[in-house]
Order: structure tokens, then sequence, then C-alpha cells
């Protein structure tokens, strides 16, 4: 059962961290943009992740293991409420009257760091899969 419960928390992690690339991506996507539907520039999205406990059959299954274990969830999705880079462009189309621009929210570093840390951490998540469908096959194979 040790090892369903390896491949639960991995899972809850990948879907995590597939949320993330996701937002980062978007936002790197619309670094640019500065005109939406909404009106205005793009606004950057953030992830809100909390660590939720284990469902109550599935922590009774581990044991005692289940108090120091939990599982990543995403919690919602929000507007980054920063204020918008403002740069003086008259020849821009969506320049105002003073011939200021507003430009996204986004930090293209911070959000290019954030790719590689949300990269690593789903590929970090895989390799737990992956070791314990190995030492799954491996009981299997013991066992025969």
């Amino acid at each position: 059962m040790k090892l369903l419960a390896a491949l639960r928390l991995a899972s809850t992690g990948l879907k995590v961290q597939r949320v993330r690339l996701n937002i980062t991506a978007m936002n790197l996507a619309n670094a640019h943009v500065t005109r939406t539907l909404e009106g205005g520039p793009y606004r950057a999205k953030n992830l809100i992740v909390a660590a939720s406990p284990l469902e109550p059959d599935f922590a009774q299954r581990l044991g005692e293991l289940s108090e120091k274990l939990a599982a990543p969830k995403v919690l919602a999705i929000v507007d980054d409420e920063s204020p918008f880079k403002e740069v003086y462009d008259p020849t821009h189309p969506d320049a105002d009257e003073r011939g200021i621009v507003r430009y996204p929210n986004v930090d293209v570093l911070t959000e290019m760091v954030d790719l590689m840390a949300a990269s690593r951490a789903y590929e970090a998540n895989l390799s737990v899969v992956s070791v314990t469908k190995n030492m799954a096959l491996k009981t299997i194979d013991i066992l025969r």
C-alpha cells in the first residue's frame, strides 16, 4: 500500500505542476499584450497552492505516516495586482493622450525561473511515478 501512497502523492504533484507550467506559459505568451477583451493590458496570473489533508480512507491505509503527508492542491488562480509597466511611446496605437503605453505586469525573468522550477518539479514527480512502477514490477517478479 505504500507504493500506492507514493503514486497518489506524485500524481497530485504532477497535476499541480502542470497547471503551474500552463499559467507561466500563458504569462510569458502575453508579456507584451497591451489590449485585451476586458480592456487594458494583460494582467499576470498567479497560482495559489496549498497542502491539503489526505482523504480519510487513504489516510487510514497509511497509518501513522498519514499525519506527516499532505497532498498539494491548487486553491485558485488569481490576478497579480502589481501595477502595469508604463512606457513613453507616442507612436504606439495604445498610447494615451500623454503618449504613455501601459504594458502587462509580467516580469519575464521571474516567469522563466518559475517555468524552470515547475519543469524540474514536474520531472521529479514523474521520476517518483517511474521508480514506483519499477518497484511494483520487481515485487511482482519476486512473487512469481
